[in-house]
């Protein structure tokens, strides 16, 4: 919503303690049961719930334009500019090679079939729009007050806004929702990225071709929109600074410094592995002889028993000590180093000494979606940062960036920037000081309890604006209708935020529910869990004769019988529906 000043008239409302039960408190100042302010999944779930359980609800919603300018309807970011329009552009990306497998399967389809992004963007965009009065109407039917406008706190009970003909108004309630959401984040400091950039918010409200983008972005936003920008034949390149789906399975990249012992006759020095091993290289000189990538239980349990002696013995060279799982040679993805430690990484690592052992972490998951995006087109720009953007005469935007390794500078001329660095929490208007409510100083996110509560007892946070929430519509709209129904006294059900599936829609997708392999370790210890693992062929993909090298599945689970599953990690087409079913198990 942004930063705004309160109408002069608000200041002056008085702090009276709760609303009464009277239609009115004072003169021009509404009293409700439920007051939500945000119009998204979560907020619109908790009022209709309300209402329908006979309590008098408000909504109150405001979208500030980006600074692009583009604004949109009732509904959140989810429906207007996240879920809905992001997974129907993934489907038409996905569409895309759906067209180029049919031949394979007897259509004669004329090739190279061409895409229309004007025809696309208008058909989300009238979805969108129906969706947004489809909320209207509900709300209306439930008898639901909705009002628009952007409202900031005046005390614990009560808000004020201006309306659109300049009226100041205040509402009132016995209890408050915030359900405000977030909103992209744009990196300030950077020159031109502002003027310049766009983000998630106005991508899928433009009418013509974005053209040839760079995304700047780690995050599932980022991979998601250059997946579906290269799947509908367009131009894209992912800058990422670090580490690509850093909340998602993996573990961080670098070199161990290790305690090293003479293990070898021959005088080789090899050093014991840290808990987050997962590729072994062996050196000669300056040349890598085996690479393998293996799970952290792996390691742990054939690390000393098989392949410690089979190295000092020097037998080890393309033998699986003979464990009988699917245990594969990962591949570098495209454009990095030949070397097997490079993993997605432009990082000229040294050799460790000139014979030896050496140690490497990758993220595993998050690896391979990164590795299928770049072998299918998506140019990756690791371990760079942006400097500026500026518009040249052509009306083409020219950015420099800087590789951090070697700190050397470069440029490219690019038809878009798409900035996904992250998000924040939308709450710079609402005043929260006047009412007491606590925020994450870090986050900005406001602090809640298992209740949904926030430091005032009946003020409550849900969705995306709360901190530790999982930031996904399904949640939030669960969690609304469970909070209005103990508001209302018909259950006292808490929702649980455990085990929540998630899926990345990247063109290969990456489903997972639980923990992830790192998070297991960290809560039961390196000893307590034992990981499966899997490459598979998706038998879609056979007849196209399509690469499924990253096509991967993950089971984490409890050593000790019965082996409990706490986490699965599943990386292939349709990996969204797949989880769900693994979702209900794991619940």
């Amino acid at each position: 919503m942004g930063q705004s000043c309160l109408p002069p008239g608000c200041a002056q409302a008085p702090p009276g303690p709760a609303c009464s039960p009277l239609p009115f408190t004072q003169a021009g100042q509404q009293c409700y049961d439920l007051l939500v302010i945000g119009g998204g999944s979560g907020g619109l779930a908790c009022a209709k719930e309300a209402a329908q359980l006979g309590k008098k609800v408000a909504v109150v919603d405001y979208v500030s334009p980006s600074p692009r300018g583009t604004r949109w309807g009732l509904g959140g970011t989810c429906v207007n500019v996240g879920c809905i329009p992001k997974k129907l552009m993934h489907q038409a990306a996905l569409l895309g090679g759906v067209i180029r497998d049919a031949p394979h399967y007897g259509w004669e389809v004329a090739q190279p079939a061409l895409h229309s992004w004007r025809k696309m963007a208008e058909a989300v965009q009238n979805h969108v729009k129906s969706l947004n009065w489809g909320h209207r109407v509900q709300l209306q039917d439930r008898k639901v007050k909705y009002f628009n406008f952007k409202a900031s706190f005046v005390n614990k009970h009560t808000v004020c806004g201006v309306l659109k003909g300049g009226k100041e108004i205040l509402l009132s309630a016995e209890h408050i929702v915030i359900a405000t959401g977030g909103r992209p984040r744009y990196p300030a400091h950077i020159e031109g990225a502002v003027e310049y950039g766009i983000t998630s918010d106005d991508i899928f409200w433009l009418k013509e071709s974005p053209g040839k983008t760079l995304v700047v972005g780690a995050s599932y936003v980022a991979l998601e929109c250059a997946g579906f920008l290269t799947g509908l034949g367009l131009d894209a390149t992912i800058m990422i600074r670090s580490i690509p789906l850093r909340a998602f399975d993996q573990v961080v990249q670098g070199w161990t410094h290790p305690t090293c012992a003479l293990l070898s006759p021959g005088g080789c020095v090899y050093p014991l592995p840290c808990p987050q091993v997962r590729q072994v290289q062996v050196w000669a000189g300056s040349k890598a002889s085996v690479s393998r990538n293996w799970p952290l239980s792996f390691m742990r349990n054939c690390w000393r028993n098989k392949y410690l002696p089979a190295l000092a013995a020097g037998s080890v060279c393309g033998e699986q000590g003979g464990d009988q799982r699917n245990v594969q040679p990962h591949r570098p993805a495209h454009g990095c180093e030949a070397r097997p430690s490079a993993l997605v990484s432009a990082t000229t690592l040294p050799p460790p000494g000139p014979q030896g052992l050496s140690f490497c972490a990758l993220q595993q998951m998050a690896s391979l979606v990164i590795e299928h995006m770049a072998v299918h087109g998506t140019r990756i720009l690791k371990g760079c940062m942006p400097l500026r953007v500026e518009k040249l005469p052509d009306g083409q935007l020219q950015v420099t960036w800087v590789d951090l390794a070697s700190d050397r500078k470069d440029m490219g001329t690019f038809d878009t920037v798409l900035w996904a660095t992250g998000r924040v929490p939308e709450i710079g208007s609402l005043n929260l000081e006047k009412a007491g409510v606590h925020t994450n100083p870090h986050t900005q996110k406001i602090l809640v309890d298992a209740q949904d509560a926030t430091s005032v007892p009946h003020i409550y946070a849900i969705g995306d604006v709360a901190e530790g929430r999982p930031e996904l519509t399904p949640t939030a709209v669960m969690a609304g209708r469970l909070l209005a129904q103990r508001l209302c006294g018909r259950s006292s059900d808490l929702m649980d935020y455990d085990n929540v599936p998630t899926t990345v829609f990247t063109p290969l997708e990456y489903g997972c529910v639980g923990l992830s392999e790192e998070a297991a370790v960290a809560r039961h210890g390196e000893e307590g869990v034992e990981v499966y693992h899997a490459y598979y062929k998706p038998l879609e993909f056979t007849v196209p004769e399509r690469d499924a090298s990253q096509c991967y599945i993950k089971m984490v689970c409890l050593r000790e019988p019965p082996q409990l599953v706490l986490g699965l990690h599943f990386l292939g087409p349709n990996a969204g529906e797949v989880t769900q079913g693994f979702a209900l198990a794991l619940k």
